[in-house]
């Protein structure tokens, strides 16, 4: 745990350090566009954190980011997560080259949350949660499960509104961090069709997209929006070859890839997200609408090498006397008569030993699996992903002006895993070399009724009344994968492994489906209770059918010390449910254990037997306090800023426990008691609540216009500082683990953009900054100290060809700057050129081509 004093101090003189130096160049009237025009790109109105009129962000209380389509439009990446990072100062999120599930849908960071602490909505309606779980999430997000917000397409988006803010009270669970609300395009005409392609500097990674959307009128009195997105791209490498793999081309073993082991990027082999967004007045007083979308993504990325000589379950044979490594044999005769050798060293190169050869390899009646995988083997792992939702509802006014919204909300999320390139050893050489280890699937269910009225209380202004019901049913259902993914052959009782090797099926006798119900009622008002005094209030009670009840509440004040600036602040009580999926997910997963060996570690339901014989417990639901306050200033000249300081702990946060060794006394206890898998795992994880943390941090947004070389140019600046302290931990959790919890995102972040717009051109030049952190390299006791901190700069120039077709081409970090080398467990350990979880990702520089298209 952290033992030093807090850089508040520090990082708010740099903070406003930043914001003063925009102030000096803000007071230059004679370089300051128009007041009216700059005022436009301020009052940014916001829907998401007020059941009041839509507020603008300068109005807000609370901090809160709006983010349009052309800031979208205008940079390299081309998923969601990695767009956000570039745009929200405290939203991370890094690579995942081999990370199981998490390889899938990447695990993203706000304020220094895990990923599910953060509430989705679009059109301010709850995500449902993405089926993945990420088991391994680098230590902060450790067996998180979030939504997936990469199934939103760029092009269906209005804008996009993040809430920095906690707001459990008045969204409900998950809204720690904040909230992000996705609002989709409701044009009635017109539209816009987009491609997309590049490359990295190294020559791999190819991507192509091609993206459109379009508007039509819904009769006279509605509209319907549709979006569409293609994408698909090649993986990257970024390895250098292991030692061990060198070793056995160097001793002849022909057999062996270089390198054995790839990491980087996945191959997305096809990604499609379709959305819709449809209204119609009904009348003058009530409007219907609908939207939902469909997206099926499949991806396959890298996994780790066995070793022809000595991968456990497989090759390993165990040692003789001398320490010497032998070979992992199998009799395939029916009654054992095979007279099969367990005493074959494998010295360098096992392919060379007579014994092997004339013994083995030349015996019908014994195998090894040197015979059909020579070189070992490296597992190739992904799957696919589908997503669906659909949201219908009517909103409107009644009697006595009271405001309603009523409606369904239906979502599923379905991962279908899949593994290629591995065997399940107990079968021998009858096995398949191709598995579907089996599905996950969330469902949710919600009804939503909102009331809203104006209230005259004899004030200047009205106070603003919202309350409501929510009704949501949720589920998670696992689906065995296919046999051979999990079935106990032969050669299992003679010490083969059990499974498809890398990531076992789920079995028949596991596959089941979970559900839980809750209720929510909540309360909301807001007020001016002088001219320049905004006062709000939630409350909010929730029940559930599997751990009980409770109720959150939050308060926030803005007010107005003169016509430019602002101080607002908020104080908020929250919680995250555990998710279904958290309470009963079973699943075994190929790890790095301290020995620097892979190793088969299981994730249990917390009170599966297995679990409670080492301290699982049932779940309850993490609870959270947390406090901002801030400046927002909104200068005449154009210059735009906010500087906000915010406080969260958690407690009873809710993770995997590091993996726990069963010691034989637990295996024999647990054999008694009938549970025949008790010996099948060399570790064990369940998810508890399994420490308390305080993070703090501050974030400072600023934008400013003005004239420069016959043009005009904006400025925007992201900036954060975020620190996060272990303050309890449980016994399970270890000491590397904690540090990545604290240290493994980095501590400041910022970005400064400048866009210059001179007729049909424009030029983009963007310098990102992400600061020093520390890594658990592969989660397995590997600290790397200190991974540096880094520039890096993103170059963008646009065309006008004509009225209609502009062409852009760019490179996001154009410089191609690479993270420092991993030169502690390069090529001694898994082949890793670089620390895998670097803030600025392990591929360099990546250039693209676009073409936008308007109609």
């Amino acid at each position: 745990m952290k033992t030093s004093e807090s850089l508040l101090t520090k990082h708010l003189r740099r903070a406003l350090g930043v914001t003063a130096t925009l102030s000096i160049v803000a007071i230059a009237p004679a370089h300051a566009q128009d007041a009216q025009e700059q005022a436009q790109d301020v009052e940014k109105i916001a829907v998401v954190g007020t059941r009041a009129a839509p507020r603008s962000v300068a109005d807000s209380s609370v901090p809160i980011d709006i983010i349009g389509t052309e800031e979208f439009a205008n940079q390299g990446s081309t998923d969601m997560v990695s767009m956000l990072q570039t745009l929200v100062p405290s939203f991370n999120v890094n690579d995942q080259p081999i990370n199981d599930a998490s390889t899938l849908v990447r695990p993203a960071n706000l304020r220094g949350m895990a990923s599910d602490h953060t509430l989705v909505l679009v059109n301010g309606k709850r995500r449902h949660r993405s089926a993945v779980i990420t088991f391994l999430g680098g230590g902060l997000s450790d067996g998180a499960q979030g939504p997936d917000i990469s199934v939103i397409p760029s092009v269906a988006l209005k804008q996009v509104e993040v809430l920095r803010d906690g707001a459990a009270a008045q969204y409900g669970s998950d809204a720690i961090a904040g909230v992000v609300n996705f609002v989709l395009k409701d044009d009635t005409e017109g539209g816009v069709v987009e491609f997309r392609t590049g490359s990295y500097f190294e020559g791999d990674g190819d991507m192509f997209q091609i993206a459109a959307n379009v508007g039509v009128p819904l009769s006279d009195a509605g509209f319907a929006n549709f979006s569409a997105e293609y994408r698909t791209a090649d993986d990257t490498s970024r390895s250098v070859q292991r030692d061990d793999a060198a070793a056995l081309v160097a001793a002849g073993n022909t057999a062996v890839a270089d390198p054995a082991q790839i990491w980087g990027s996945p191959e997305i082999k096809h990604d499609v997200k379709l959305f819709a967004n449809l209204g119609l007045e009904l009348n003058a007083d009530a409007e219907a609408y609908l939207f939902g979308n469909y997206a099926e993504r499949e991806v396959e990325g890298g996994f780790y090498f066995r070793n022809p000589h000595n991968r456990g379950g497989v090759n390993d044979g165990g040692t003789n006397d001398n320490g010497d490594q032998l070979l992992l044999v199998g009799d395939l005769t029916p009654d054992g008569t095979g007279n099969c050798p367990t005493d074959i060293v494998v010295g360098d190169n096992v392919l060379l030993n007579q014994r092997y050869i004339d013994l083995v390899a030349n015996n019908p009646d014994c195998f090894a699996f040197n015979e059909i995988l020579p070189g070992g083997f490296t597992p190739r792992f992904g799957g696919t992903v589908k997503d669906s939702s659909l949201v219908f509802g009517t909103k409107g006014e009644i009697a006595n002006e009271w405001g309603y919204d009523i409606s369904v909300n239906l979502g599923r999320n379905e991962i279908d895993f899949a593994i290629k390139n591995t065997i399940n050893p107990s079968l021998g050489p009858d096995t398949p070399f191709e598995f579907s280890p089996g599905k996950y699937i969330q469902s949710e269910q919600t009804f939503d009724f909102d009331l809203t009225k104006a209230v005259d209380i004899g004030l200047d202004d009205p106070l603003y009344f919202a309350g409501g019901f929510q009704y949501r049913n949720e589920s998670y259902e696992s689906i065995a994968g296919d046999p051979a993914s999990y079935e106990i052959g032969p050669l299992a009782s003679q010490g083969f492994g059990i499974g498809s090797n890398g990531f076992p099926g789920l079995s028949a006798r596991s596959q089941g489906k979970a559900s839980r119900n809750n209720i929510a009622l909540y309360v909301d008002a807001e007020m001016y209770a002088t001219e320049n005094l905004l006062l709000t209030a939630a409350l909010r009670y929730e029940d559930f059918s599997d751990f009980g009840n409770t109720t959150k509440g939050k308060v926030s004040f803005r007010y107005e010390l003169m016509e430019d600036i602002a101080l607002r602040g908020a104080f908020s009580t929250g919680f995250k449910a555990p998710t279904i999926g958290q309470n009963n997910v079973r699943n075994v997963t190929t790890a790095f254990g301290t020995d620097g060996r892979l190793i088969d570690r299981a994730t249990l339901p917390p009170t599966d037997p297995i679990a409670a014989q080492v301290g699982g417990e049932p779940l309850q639901p993490e609870e959270s306090e947390s406090y901002s306050l801030g400046v927002v200033a909104s200068f005449d000249n154009g210059l735009f800023f906010t500087a906000d300081y915010y406080n969260i702990e958690v407690t009873d946060r809710i993770s995997t426990v590091s993996g726990i060794a069963l010691t034989q006394d637990d295996i024999d206890a647990l054999l008694a008691r009938g549970i025949r898998d008790a010996s099948s795992f060399s570790e064990v994880s369940y998810f508890a609540n399994d420490f308390d943390t305080t993070t703090e941090g501050v974030d400072v947004v600023a934008n400013y216009g003005m004239e420069m070389f016959g043009g005009d140019t904006k400025f925007a600046l992201a900036y954060n500082w975020t620190s996060t302290t272990v303050d309890q931990a449980s016994e399970f959790i270890s000491a590397d683990r904690i540090r990545m919890i604290e240290d493994n995102l980095p501590a400041v972040r910022y970005s400064l953009t400048a866009n210059h717009t001179n007729g049909d051109w424009r030029l983009l030049g963007r310098v990102n900054y992400a600061g020093s952190i520390f890594e658990d390299h592969l989660d397995s006791g590997l600290p790397i100290d200190k991974v540096g901190s880094e520039f890096t700069l993103d170059l963008e120039f646009g065309y006008h060809v004509s009225e209609n077709f502009e062409l852009v081409v760019g490179a996001k970090n154009a410089l191609d700057e690479e993270p420092d080398r991993n030169v502690l467990y390069d090529n001694e350990i898994a082949g890793s050129k670089f620390p895998t979880t670097s803030p600025i990702g392990i591929n360099g520089g990546f250039y693209y081509v676009r073409g936008l298209y308007t109609f």
